[in-house]
């Protein structure tokens, strides 16, 4: 019987074949990339990379070699040094002193943006009316140059006319016009640091916000359903999720504070209360004219912020998989 008669009689619907797929031109190999299009990205891409190595690394080598030799233009030649110039910024009092002060800066500083930055983004993780214009403002204080905020908070450090003073005063928390900056290293410190974390802030809480977006609600959902409390949920849901983030927000915040420069020395001057690692880079070799130990200087700090951004990456940081 043929089989459009079984199919008729059992009603089955014929099923067409698939049509076979060709190639064009009949060859099932694929087609062999030519060499013109396997060198294109890396032409793209060298322009890019080129800048990168001009603007960055030549700079860095130039700075590891000069750090070994003695360049001074009013003791001229340039002569090999070995570590001569090591040795004598740790014989340095005042780059000890600016090593001290940028240590207690790096503490503070971290500390408090990536707390404040954590409670930022835990109010901003959800979508309100004006969150949008909340995420603006908080934003600006990151914005502005460090020496605006600089001169911004001279004023208000201000020791006659100056907001914190008066406010001190109104509240009968001290008695005359006390001299806030330069005076006291710890208050010093302290103060200026705090103009610092002001900055810094806005973008900790912007770069932990990006990694509780990621999050999905239903883990709180199902944390909420198997009686897990809001605290407990913070503990073992949201903060481990937003490791991530909080590792490129720790390592920011100490590169920022490792390198700050604008606020001391626009708060406090040359003073060595509140003196940093990078004012001493600047007063050795714009002022002393001592290049080499300014190269010295500047390795060092480099040196130290990558140590301890490894550090922080490596015992932060962890992978997250959703």
């Amino acid at each position: 019987m043929p089989r459009s008669a079984i199919d008729d009689a059992t009603g089955a619907v014929p099923v067409a074949s698939a049509p076979k797929r060709r190639r064009a031109g009949g060859n099932s190999r694929p087609r062999r990339r030519s060499r013109f299009e396997t060198v294109l990205p890396y032409l793209l891409v060298a322009p890019l990379a080129a800048f990168i190595i001009g603007l960055a690394l030549v700079p860095a080598g130039f700075t590891i070699v000069q750090s070994f030799f003695k360049v001074n233009p009013l003791d001229p030649p340039t002569r090999f040094t070995g570590f001569g110039n090591f040795t004598k910024l740790f014989n340095n009092d005042a780059v000890v002193g600016a090593f001290s002060n940028t240590a207690y800066y790096v503490v503070v500083g971290v500390a408090l943006s990536t707390v404040l930055g954590i409670m930022f983004a835990m109010v901003l993780r959800r979508p309100f009316r004006g969150r949008s214009l909340l995420i603006a403002v908080l934003i600006l204080p990151w914005a502005l140059p460090g020496v605006v905020e600089g001169i911004l908070w001279t004023g208000m450090f201000d020791t006659n006319n100056g907001l914190i003073n008066s406010v001190m005063s109104t509240l009968h928390l001290m008695n005359g016009n006390a001299v806030l900056l330069g005076q006291n290293r710890l208050l010093t410190i302290t103060l200026i640091e705090l103009v610092q974390v002001w900055q810094i802030t806005p973008l900790s809480a912007l770069l932990i916000l990006a990694a509780l977006q990621v999050v999905p609600d239903e883990l709180y959902e199902a944390a909420e359903i198997d009686g897990c409390g809001a605290w407990a949920a913070f503990w073992r849901i949201t903060l481990p999720l937003a490791r991530p983030g909080i590792a490129i927000a720790m390592v920011q915040a100490t590169i920022a504070t490792l390198n700050v420069f604008d606020q001391p020395y626009v708060l406090n001057g040359a003073a060595t209360t509140g003196a940093s690692v990078t004012e001493q880079t600047y007063f050795i070799s714009f002022q002393n004219l001592d290049f080499g130990q300014g190269y010295a200087l500047s390795l060092l700090i480099t040196v130290v912020t990558l140590l301890i951004s490894l550090v922080v990456v490596r015992v932060v940081y962890r992978r997250v998989d959703l």
